[in-house]
Order: C-alpha cells, then sequence, then structure tokens
C-alpha cells in the first residue's frame, strides 16, 4: 500500500509547535505512517508556511495537512487579516461550508459557532447553521470514520432544554425546527439534548458524535476526557486537516517540556482519515 503524502506546519516559531512536530516525528511508530513533508515558516509569525502548505493541497500534492499552533494576534499585528487556520483553509479552497470538529477519548463533538463571546452566541445560531452542522459531521463520521449510520446528538442552549420556552426560547424558535428538518437526511439525530446529559451519552456510546452550540460547551468536556490528546479537524475542506488541540504556549517553549501527545494524535488521526477515506461524495 503506497502510504499518503502528509503536510506539517511547524507553527509559531516562537510557541511549541516546533518542539511537539520534532518530538512527534522521532518517534518510530509514527514517522513511518506516511511520508511527511515539513513546513517550517521564513517569517516570525509562521503563516508563510500555512499561505504554502494551501498552495500544495490545492494542486492536490498532498493528502492531509497536520497544523501546529500559530498566534492570531501576531499575525494580525503584522498586517495579515487572519481569523484562524479552518477559516484561512476555508477561504483558500474555496469552501463554503465548513465547521470544526474537535476528537478525544470516546468524544466527537461539531460546534455549530466557534471563536464568539458568548453573549453573541445565541444571536448568531440559525436553523441553517444547525443543519450544516449536522450534515458535516454526518458525512465526516461516514466518510473518515467508517460508521455507516451515524447517531448525532444535538445539544440544547438553555439548561434542561429551555423548559418549553421558561429559560429560553432558542430550543423552541431554531432547535426543534431544524431537528425536524435534518431528519429527513439523517433519520438517526436526536435532540435538542439538555448539555448536562448529552455528553454522558456519548461517552457511554448512544451518540456518535454531538453538534454543541458554542466552543466552550463542547470544549469542556472534551478536554475534561482527554485534555493531552484532543485533536482539531476541520470539516468539509477537500482535503484532510488536523491540529493538535493546544496553542502556542509561549510559557513553557525553549524548555523541552512540552507533551508531544496531541501532535501525534492529529498526525494518527489525519493519516486514519487517509486510509478511510471512501468515495462518498457530499450530499
Amino acid at each position: 500500500m503506497i502510504k499518503p503524502t502528509v503536510l506539517i506546519t511547524t507553527g509559531d516559531p516562537r510557541g511549541i509547535g516546533p518542539e511537539v512536530t520534532k518530538k512527534a516525528l522521532e518517534d518510530p511508530g509514527i514517522k513511518r505512517l506516511a511520508n511527511f513533508f515539513i513546513i517550517e515558516p521564513k517569517d516570525k509569525t509562521g503563516f508563510d508556511a500555512v499561505k504554502k502548505a494551501a498552495e500544495i493541497l490545492k494542486n492536490r500534492k498532498a493528502r492531509a495537512l497536520v497544523t501546529a499552533p500559530v498566534n492570531k494576534e501576531a499575525i494580525n499585528r503584522s498586517g495579515i487579516p487572519f481569523e484562524g487556520h479552518t477559516e484561512y483553509l476555508a477561504e483558500a479552497s474555496n469552501t463554503k461550508k465548513f465547521a470544526m470538529m474537535l476528537c478525544g477519548g470516546a468524544l466527537k463533538v461539531t460546534t455549530v459557532t466557534r471563536h464568539v463571546p458568548l453573549k453573541k452566541v445565541s444571536g448568531m445560531i440559525t436553523q441553517a447553521k444547525i443543519i450544516d452542522a449536522v450534515k458535516l459531521t454526518d458525512f465526516a463520521l461516514k466518510k473518515y470514520f467508517g460508521i455507516k449510520k451515524p447517531k448525532i446528538g444535538i445539544c440544547a442552549l438553555n439548561p434542561h432544554c429551555g423548559e418549553g420556552g421558561k429559560i429560553g426560547g432558542e430550543e423552541q424558535a431554531i432547535i426543534i425546527p431544524a431537528v425536524k428538518k435534518i431528519r429527513r437526511l439523517v433519520p438517526e439525530v436526536q435532540g435538542p439534548i439538555s448539555g448536562d446529559i448529552i455528553f454522558y451519552m456519548a461517552i457511554k456510546g448512544k451518540l456518535d458524535a454531538v453538534i454543541s452550540m458554542y466552543h466552550d460547551q463542547g470544549l469542556g468536556p472534551l478536554k475534561m476526557l482527554a485534555f493531552e490528546k484532543g485533536v482539531n479537524v476541520t470539516l468539509g475542506l477537500p482535503f484532510i486537516r488536523t491540529s493538535p488541540d493546544h496553542g502556542t504556549a509561549y510559557d513553557i517553549a525553549g524548555t523541552g517540556i512540552a507533551d508531544p501527545s496531541s501532535m501525534k494524535e492529529a498526525i494518527k488521526l489525519a493519516v486514519r482519515m487517509c486510509y478511510t477515506n471512501s468515495t462518498l461524495s457530499f450530499f
């Protein structure tokens, strides 16, 4: 079997990205998995490496990309508008519908909204965004994880699913109608399910993935379960993209103590997705 070509960007040179990349590839079990092409940044922010990776992927010279963390603030200060890897890679590949899925332990969590202030979450949740998140998740579970009939749970926004509107109306006005519509395409979808129950259901195997309404709602439980081994997967791109679920960690950069576990998991998952990639087309 021909090994896939996997790109790795080492991220912000002032952070732990270069260190965890080096440590991960020094592991013989990781090194033999694929043909790795390492892209190191030429500038202080790490952005040029991401741009180079996007060009290579656009020309179909690699199957997957693993990105070490960059500092969005530093890139923006350099005069380059940059929301994050997810948004940049989507724009570079002309991808209109995309989502962020976090994988760790028994959990797979896709977020409807990403890096937005909590007070803006309610106004940003729409039926269309929930439906897109479910469709992207269902597609990925089938195509990359080999799950033929994914069971996907949709998290409520409010405590106790809003109690019929008494403590929040988003469930009645937005989430329930979205669930009814998406069931025509994804019959196994469930919800809304209260946030204090849904992750337990997933851990116990009753759900293959959870759709969370906002960042910390989904990432809190996932990081409690798999803090050192969480992996971020961008859904919807025409190529595979994963990343370790941690930041630049400037406070420990250069000390040699950075844990490469999450980077190793990101690499392993990218390779696994290459091998389980089917000819399934997005509906």
